[in-house]
């Protein structure tokens, strides 16, 4: 099932597009207009196509998100910025919870936090973080950690 707030339409329509080839799956069909009516903006190069049920195009438009050529659908646009805004600030709060530990009082010099990532909050999906980490707005570390690139940190 879609969950607008927290997963990629793009990803889902990907997703679904080996059982899209067949024009008369009626089923995948559906769910992929049900996901496209759960966004809060009308996508109007995608609404077209899957009312005609046009596999070609849609695979092509899938390949043109995927190879950067198109941008993403503003759901998928918003989703991503809102995920990053909150990753920002999630990594924040652990640095600044670990720098005001006890040990570091306010007559030391104080301390600097060894917190180089964090496992992102899970209000986003899985998809979400590793769109961000191929677009290189995050880096992937081991076990499911991220965090920011050296220029953003």
């Amino acid at each position: 099932m879609f969950e607008p707030q927290r997963m990629l339409l793009s990803r889902l329509l990907e997703d679904l597009l080996p059982r899209l080839e067949d024009r008369s799956s009626s089923a995948a069909w559906a769910q992929a207009k049900s996901a496209l009516q759960a966004c809060v903006e009308p996508e109007p190069d995608i609404a077209p196509v899957l009312e005609a049920r046009n596999y070609a195009a849609l695979a092509d438009l899938i390949g043109e998100w995927k190879a950067g050529r198109r941008p993403f659908p503003l759901h998928d646009r918003e989703l991503l910025k809102g995920a990053m805004t909150t990753f920002r600030k999630s990594l924040k709060v652990k640095r600044l919870d670990a720098e005001s530990s006890i040990g570091g009082g306010p007559m030391s010099g104080g301390r600097k936090s060894a917190i180089a990532g964090i496992v992102p909050p899970f209000r986003f999906a899985d998809d979400v973080w590793q769109e961000l980490a191929r677009q290189k707005r995050l880096i992937a570390l081991r076990n499911g950690t991220y965090t920011l690139p050296p220029e953003s940190a």
